[in-house]
């Protein structure tokens, strides 16, 4: 036997809609994200900075990503062109900071719906509290999906589906979750327990 499966947006199958106008609609980060070479602030917005207010856009973005704690640091700061490629004068980034950049353009859209696969895997704990904090207040009233194996920022979200094998085995909030005692309490115990650790060998 074949089952149809259908995803609905709003009510509506997704096959009603003009692609292009529902892709207007969706913001996503996915693990293999790009940055370019241009400056900061267009990586941004993936557009040529035409006005002052785009600008602050791409800034205040970068801030709620958690981006702009190094590019405040940059030789032209959101100005700096990013790679050599075209520009001597250009700046090489790590792995988290290229990472922090790409989940700043999900701030910078006004998007009904965002999907986030593994966005923060370079972050620290912290910083991935925060960012994941930051993206709540950006979108109230809105759909953020994000997935991931790192459950620190679990705690936060109004719904959590733990997959394996393909299948939904548990779903809930985190304190639901947690007093179900299964996959989600064990996984989400387990890494805590390695933060601890982690914390008491540096000190």
């Amino acid at each position: 036997l074949f089952t149809t499966k259908e995803i609905w947006y709003n009510g509506v199958n997704i096959k009603e809609y003009d692609i292009d106008s529902l892709r207007e609609r969706i913001s996503t980060v996915f693990q293999d994200y790009k940055v370019f070479a241009l400056s900061v602030a267009e990586n941004v917005l993936c557009k040529k900075i035409e006005t002052n207010e785009e600008l602050l856009k791409a800034v205040d973005a970068m801030k709620n990503s958690g981006a702009y704690d190094f590019v405040k640091n940059l030789p032209e700061k959101e100005n700096t062109v990013i790679t050599r490629e075209f520009d001597e004068k250009g700046v090489g980034l790590s792995g988290g900071e290229q990472q922090k950049l790409a989940v700043a353009r999900v701030f910078a859209r006004n998007t009904d719906l965002a999907i986030l696969d593994e966005p923060s895997s370079a972050f620290d704990p912290v910083a991935e509290y925060k960012m994941y904090e930051n993206l709540i207040k950006a979108t109230k009233d809105k759909t953020v999906i994000y997935i991931s194996h790192r459950l620190s920022s679990a705690v936060l979200s109004d719904n959590i589906f733990v997959v394996s094998d393909g299948t939904v085995k548990e779903s809930g909030n985190h304190k639901e979750l947690m007093e179900l005692n299964g996959i989600y309490s064990n996984m989400f115990t387990l890494q805590a327990e390695s933060y601890k650790n982690s914390e008491r060998s540096v000190s």
